[in-house]
């Protein structure tokens, strides 16, 4: 069994066979009262919610060992509340966002945040739960993978199903067989959703259960992804890349330094935060770094050391019909201090990397948000593109909360057809999504590392 939860209720249930107050009842009542709910909508009938209905998951059929964690919370009664409405201007836009979908999707699977670890963290779980509500407000029935109960995305209120399960192209696989959803939203969960996206998309998954990505197509996420297509793809579009190489051995690593010149850096293609990459200043710094960072991935990237440039980077939002919006931001949100806006760009500065971002997420096809990267020589106008995320992303966080502009919750509705000018600017309530975000004030961010909780590791920093 992959439910978690289900331990859990099943230690809740009393000898009287309640769980907190509310009776528990089998599947198929559940699943009847449930049908009958939806039926009695469709007529335009109110109907109290079923007995049971978001506690009985504990009983709910099991195929092949899934159970989903929390079902919906009586059908009869949803709550599309107006809340986060994003629409157009006015009470048109209301009207608007509260509709169905663009796209023909009635069920969507959202593939979540996952535990706290490298690739998977808390960011995503903002970002997911944006999407939810997104989604509900779409009067989709929405479905949740992840295995982390301590989100807030997980709670009852938000998504129709739960599953508390890894988040694994092989059991991706089996709650696509079970829910048989009509779309999977992958850039909601971080490196490890996109990751199990494009598996999946390998293994014919998506293709024989019919279900659409939703958003950015596997392809781009593809590109963006593999370092070496990647580089290609901008130099068809003469956008400044780093002089580098992609390879797959060690031995190979070491000829492609030869070539670029010490230092360099390493970068391992499908990671999150930096694992996996740093410097070299010679052939045994680089040995050890390669072989570190080829147990991570299969592919890694040496190219020229840019120590000492700035580190800028852009969160764009594209949607089906090539409406981009542009948020400035700082340096790399990781592990650096980050002020938004940028301090130390000229105004000629600013509109060259506004206008290559643009230039790069309409090449790539990106549908939705994405964050690129950039280095910045600071005694020239030279630069060249580092990297660029075709999801949401701790950048994409920051980002919404800086300025107040909902990068997640526009997103997904992107992903479901809407366009920017269609939806409404969540900071002024009168214009619309295309209007980029001006800030009167500047927001700061400072990493912390809490190195009083990891007792013999080295604390040296790089």
């Amino acid at each position: 069994m992959l439910s978690a939860r289900s331990a859990l209720a099943r230690s809740a249930v009393s000898a009287a066979g309640r769980i907190h107050g509310a009776r528990v009842v089998p599947a198929t009542s559940f699943l009847q009262q449930r049908k009958q709910a939806q039926q009695q909508q469709q007529r335009g009938l109110h109907l109290a919610r079923p007995a049971g209905s978001g506690i009985a998951h504990a009983m709910l059929p099991k195929v092949r060992g899934i159970a989903p964690a929390v079902s919906a919370r009586g059908v009869g009664r949803r709550n599309f509340s107006g809340a986060q409405v994003h629409g157009s201007t006015g009470a048109e836009a209301t009207r608007l966002a509260r509709t169905g979908p663009k796209v023909d999707v009635k069920k969507v699977l959202v593939v979540g945040s996952g535990g706290l670890s490298i690739g998977q963290a808390g960011e995503f779980d903002y970002s997911g739960s944006q999407a939810i509500k997104a989604l509900k407000e779409s009067q989709i029935e929405t479905v949740l993978v992840n295995p982390n109960i301590a989100t807030v995305q997980t709670s009852h209120e938000l998504a129709d199903h739960v599953y508390f399960a890894p988040v694994t192209p092989q059991y991706l696989a089996q709650i696509i067989e079970k829910e048989r959803p009509d779309g999977i939203m992958l850039a909601f969960g971080g490196q490890t959703a996109l990751n199990c996206g494009v598996q999946l998309n390998k293994m014919g998954v998506l293709d024989k259960f019919n279900v659409r990505v939703l958003g950015t197509p596997v392809r781009t996420l593809e590109l963006s992804e593999d370092r070496d297509l990647f580089a290609c793809a901008l130099k068809d579009i003469n956008i400044p890349v780093a002089h580098s190489t992609a390879v797959n051995s060690v031995a190979d690593a070491l000829k492609a330094a030869a070539e670029i010149k010490y230092p360099v850096i390493v970068r391992s293609a499908y990671a999150l935060g930096g694992l996996g990459s740093g410097f070299a200043a010679n052939e045994a710094e680089l040995q050890v770094l390669a072989s570190q960072s080829l147990s991570l991935c299969s592919q890694i990237l040496v190219e020229r050391s840019m120590r000492g440039w700035k580190e800028v980077e852009y969160e764009v939002v594209r949607d089906a019909h090539d409406n981009c919006n542009f948020d400035p931001l700082g340096i790399h949100t990781g592990d650096s201090i980050v002020i938004a806006p940028s301090q130390t760009l000229t105004d000629e500065e600013y509109h060259m990397l506004r206008t290559a971002a643009i230039k790069i997420v309409r090449h790539m096809g990106v549908v939705g948000e994405c964050n690129v990267q950039y280095a910045l020589n600071p005694d020239s106008p030279e630069y060249c593109v580092i990297e660029m995320n075709a999801r949401l992303s701790r950048s994409s966080a920051l980002a919404s909360k800086a300025t107040g502009y909902p990068l997640a919750f526009v997103a997904a509705k992107i992903g479901l057809g809407w366009t920017l000018p269609e939806l409404q600017n969540a900071v002024t309530t009168t214009t619309t999504a295309c209007f980029e975000p001006s800030l009167d004030y500047d927001v700061t961010k400072i990493p912390r590392w809490d190195l009083s909780k990891f007792n013999h590791v080295s604390r040296v920093i790089g």
